[in-house]
């Protein structure tokens, strides 16, 4: 592996013998064999001969195999004037061919090492096939479950989306600082969306985003930051505007935010077409424009359109946009190059004859079941589960032997070895009569009279309902965020029967689940539980796995209440919950609480917290306390517990919110078994960013203990800061 200051001289040399039109061609990122968006031509100027003419310095690609990577790379290599490779890239989200649960889910699991496991596997099996660089983790905050890309995110929490994103980072990139890169089994990260994506008005993708200063650092920075001091190679703007101007053409974004407060020093790449976009955005009155503001706000990579090639050669000899702006973001794409090691062996990750052996290997498919079984919450149960050994199920609902259970934005090619939930009960030994009765929205002939006889035949009816993988992810926003009404219909019937009702919710987003919390005896939030899917929720329901997910994101009782999200501001005038008083901040037709909190999710056992303690009641702002509480397993059933700290800063210059999780510990514990578990707090969990600058403010912190965000649940502490 070559030294910072070796790949620096080598930089240098090989630019100083580019081109200008060489060097911009690095700045193209082609989206697969189709290249007439970036000026090619099927017939006259094929993706190959782009490559050959150095015009493309990137390429999205979507292979089962490394052979077709291996061929174009060759080109590249052997046919271009100057031999400079390419990087393969891919949306690798949660999983390459083996797929793991949505990052909403995982992220439900509060297991950082877990889910940097997960990725790891994501990039030993898409280097397999020569991919180098995914675009992945997202880390859009989302507090709108009408938005479908929630699903991509870790929900509505900064803190757990800064630890995801380290987590993610470490995974992809083989360890701090991308020490991994180059070894041919690791990748580079792209921290998407930067910034505010998430905060799309009314849920509705690509649409307008306002946020305030403080907000935007306070809620939406801090994964970004986690995510570029874990040394993420790359970072993709945002498609909406920030304070009026479109990430990708924002000086404010690119240049103050991420490479000056932020420090990130690595490849800026474009979102799909979004240079183009600027356009539509009124930003530009033509292509040349469009590009002049893209190129001078510091974009490193346009991807997909081909307004970098057309445009930016006039546009520099024109002095309109300075030829060192170019030297510099080649200057940074040329050295994630040789970072990735493809400068030195262009065919690091083309691994043939590999593939198969690597895709689904028993090793990964065991962490895509742990990861499942981690990322399920059980929303609610009043002892139906776990299913009783013996029992005669009737499992019924298009969800009870689909495949469809892998979710958006994953591009496996082996969707058929999806484990269904009815595979995963009968592995277990149980009796199963299984009826989907209706499709997604749809009622099969005839389906629900045979899913009632079911019902009425068997011991306990598992409903298996939800979202199939089109109803979220990008450019899959829903109005209501309802189980299909055919499906409520089935739900209704077989409810009216009698028998106990284990709901088992397969789903992209928070969906409005009231009549499911007060009809069921149980719901199980499955989410899109990826390749295991089957296994890890048969595990859960039998008992021989024990349900630890915690939500990350809140569960609404109506669609009145979007958006809804635990770590709010209290308001001058706050309703505390029960009395009758008109004028505070509450609704006329309904509480303001929601149906299941942020951090809520139950186990088969039963936790105690007790002795919670600070080390001092007072913190030096150069010092740190620590909370510390035991913990004990009251049940007969070992578990998992989640201990969540919060905290909340009582008066400060600007509103803080209510509560905030600042720390968080999994805690498996034996039947009977009690541990101490101690949690670090440190001024950095106490700063904010009042709009202008970040400020570390004395006064008085109270900490909060628990297993949810939920008031009732939490043990309060208090401490001053001096």
């Amino acid at each position: 592996m070559r030294t910072p200051e070796e790949i620096k001289t080598r930089v240098e040399e090989l630019l100083s013998r580019m081109t200008l039109e060489e060097k911009i061609g690095q700045m193209v990122q082609s989206a697969g064999t189709d290249t007439t968006a970036i000026g090619g031509d099927v017939k006259t100027s094929p993706l190959e001969g782009l490559i050959a003419e150095g015009k493309i310095g990137s390429i999205i690609y979507m292979p089962d195999s490394a052979a077709m990577a291996r061929h174009l790379q060759r080109i590249a290599v052997e046919k271009s004037r100057l031999g400079i490779p390419l990087i393969f890239c891919q949306d690798v989200i949660h999983g390459f061919q083996t797929i793991f649960p949505i990052p909403l889910a995982w992220s439900c699991s509060f297991d950082p090492d877990l889910v940097q496991r997960a990725t790891e596997v994501s990039a030993k099996e898409a280097t397999r096939a020569g991919i180098m660089l995914a675009f992945a983790p997202m880390l859009d905050i989302a507090r709108d479950p009408r938005w479908g890309r929630i699903s991509e995110g870790a929900g509505e929490d900064p803190y757990l989306d800064s630890r995801m994103a380290r987590a993610e980072v470490l995974g992809y990139q083989g360890g701090e600082g991308g020490q991994g890169l180059g070894d041919g089994e690791h990748m580079a990260a792209c921290l998407k969306h930067f910034v505010g994506y998430g905060a799309a008005e009314a849920g509705r993708d690509y649409n307008t985003v306002e946020i305030s200063p403080s907000t935007l650092h306070n809620v939406y920075l801090p994964a970004f930051q986690a995510g570029v001091d874990a040394g993420a190679a790359s970072v993709m703007p945002s498609f909406n505007l920030v304070d009026g101007v479109s990430s990708a053409a924002s000086p404010y974004v690119l240049q103050e935010l991420l490479r000056k407060e932020l420090g990130f020093e690595g490849v800026i790449v474009s979102d799909y077409a979004a240079v183009f976009e600027v356009i539509a955005h009124g930003l530009a009155a033509d292509e040349r424009e469009a590009a002049e503001r893209c190129a001078n706000a510091g974009l490193d990579i346009e991807m997909a359109t081909d307004l970098f090639n057309r445009e930016l050669p006039k546009l520099v000899m024109e002095g309109k946009v300075p030829e060192s702006l170019i030297d510099d973001a080649v200057r940074r794409i040329l050295t994630l190059k040789f970072r990735l090691g493809i400068m030195d062996d262009p065919y690091l990750y083309m691994h043939e004859g590999e593939e198969e052996k690597t895709y689904l290997a028993p090793e990964h498919l065991a962490v895509a079941r742990r990861l499942a079984q981690e990322s399920a919450v059980l929303l609610k149960n009043d002892g139906a589960l776990p299913l009783r050994k013996g029992a005669k199920i009737a499992l019924v609902g298009p969800c009870a032997d689909s495949r469809d259970q892998l979710g958006p934005w994953q591009f496996s090619k082996r969707a058929e070895r999806t484990v269904t939930l009815k595979e995963g009960l009968e592995e277990k030994g149980f009796a199963v009569l299984c009826e989907p009765a209706t499709t997604i929205h749809e009622e099969l002939v005839g389906g629900i009279n045979r899913a009632v006889k079911l019902a009425q035949d068997c011991d306990v009816v598992v409903l298996a309902v939800g979202e199939d993988m089109t109803m979220s992810g990008e450019a899959s926003c829903r109005q209501e965020i309802c189980v299909p009404a055919i499906q409520m219909e089935l739900a209704r019937a077989v409810a009216a029967v009698g028998k106990p009702v284990v709901a088992v919710v397969t789903c992209g987003r928070p969906l409005l689940l009231d009549w499911f919390d007060k009809n069921a005896n149980a719901v199980l939030c499955a989410w899109f539980a990826g390749t295991e899917a089957g296994h890890a929720l048969s595990d859960l329901l039998s008992g021989e796995a024990n349900p630890s997910g915690k939500l990350s994101v809140t569960f609404p009782r109506s669609m009145g209440q979007i958006p809804l999200y635990y770590n709010h501001m209290n308001t001058g005038r706050p309703w505390n919950g029960v009395s009758d008083e008109k004028f505070v901040s509450r609704y006329l037709d309904g509480p303001n609480t929601p149906l299941y909190p942020f951090g809520h999710g139950l186990s088969y056992s039963a936790f105690r917290l007790t002795e919670a303690a600070l080390s001092s009641g007072e913190m030096a702002r150069d010092g740190a306390l620590t909370v510390s509480a035991k913990v004990k397993n009251v049940s007969d059933v070992p578990g998992t517990a989640v201990l969540q700290m919060y905290l909340r800063d009582v008066a400060a210059r600007i509103a803080r919110p209510v509560k905030e999780l600042k720390g968080f510990a999994r805690v498996d514990l034996a039947p009977g078994e009690e541990k101490t578990v101690e949690l670090p707090i440190t001024p950095d969990l106490l700063r904010f960013h009042d709009g202008r600058e970040w400020v570390l403010e004395p006064g008085r912190f109270v900490v909060m203990l628990g297993f949810s965000s939920a008031d009732d649940q939490l043990e309060k502490l208090e401490f001053s800061l001096a």
